[in-house]
């Protein structure tokens, strides 16, 4: 295949694609035409092959292809309804593969989608991985603020290191912060909310938020009293995650958020490289 078909071919791919609410599709009676099928017949058999294929990596096909009527002009002038299906960028890939590769639409298609695919997987990972570092960082700020407080009121670093534990305790069905850090293979020397998943890193931080408040409203003083409180909180926490069926003690550990947030710079460091050398 040329560099010119090639160039072509992309230019009407990209220029086919719609957007509705943040959202890339392709009509499939516009795709059949780019794929060089000219019966819809032959083109809906490749579509039922995708479905299927989409069913079996574990995608809802309702996400993906989405039937919608659509009235078309005729010769005379009149209209007439006909069926279409709106498709994402991950249905239209499914489509691609499982047509001909020897047509040359075919095999431009199967590249495009793959490639265009796999940029989207790698945004969606690029933000969560953004997610649970703000997630982190948030609740570093939200317990440096906890520390502050309860020091104000008599309580030391190893009585915050004890209220801490406690409201773990709560959180996690019985298992403070050391018992965790044992059934997560942590290292003692690490912090717990270094490895939990996002969820849990925003439960912490929720529950030392109340804590926060409570103290300021309440007065609180000593740590009998703050202990008390932030256990109250993690509690009401724990239950609000378990009407949903989660269980903060069971969620496996996640990479260590201080990797992820060296591949994060390393990554915008590339990105800065590249704008540089445009």
């Amino acid at each position: 295949m040329d560099n010119t078909l090639i160039r072509q071919l992309n230019r009407l791919f990209e220029e086919a694609a719609y957007e509705q609410d943040g959202i890339e599709y392709w009509l499939a009676r516009e795709l059949q035409e780019l794929l060089g099928y000219s019966e819809w017949r032959n083109f809906t058999n490749a579509i039922e092959k995708a479905k299927l294929s989409c069913e079996s990596s574990g995608q809802l096909v309702v996400d993906h292809f989405v039937d919608i009527n659509k009235m078309v002009k005729l010769g005379s002038g009149s209209q007439r309804q006909i069926d279409d299906i709106m498709l994402t960028r991950y249905a239209c890939y499914l489509i691609a593969q499982n047509g001909d590769p020897k047509k040359e639409q075919i095999a431009f298609a199967q590249s495009y989608f793959a490639i265009q695919t796999r940029k989207q997987e790698m945004l969606e990972e690029r933000i969560a991985l953004n997610e649970r570092l703000h997630a982190r960082e948030k609740l570093v700020a939200t317990e440096t603020e906890l520390s502050k407080n309860i020091y104000e009121r008599g309580v030391d670093n190893k009585g915050f290191a004890n209220i801490r534990s406690k409201g773990d305790e709560a959180l996690f069905g019985g298992s403070n912060t050391l018992a965790m850090k044992r059934k997560l293979n942590i290292p003692k020397n690490r912090p717990l909310a270094d490895f939990l998943p996002t969820i849990t890193i925003k439960a912490k931080d929720l529950a030392t938020e109340i804590t926060n408040f409570n103290v300021k409203k309440d007065d609180l003083k000593s740590e009998t009293n703050i202990t008390k409180e932030h256990v109250k909180n993690n509690r009401d926490v724990r239950n609000l995650l378990n009407k949903s069926g989660i269980k903060p003690e069971d969620l496996p550990p996640e990479e260590d958020i201080k990797k992820l947030e060296r591949r994060v710079k390393s990554a915008d460091k590339d990105i800065a490289k590249k704008k540089l050398k445009k």
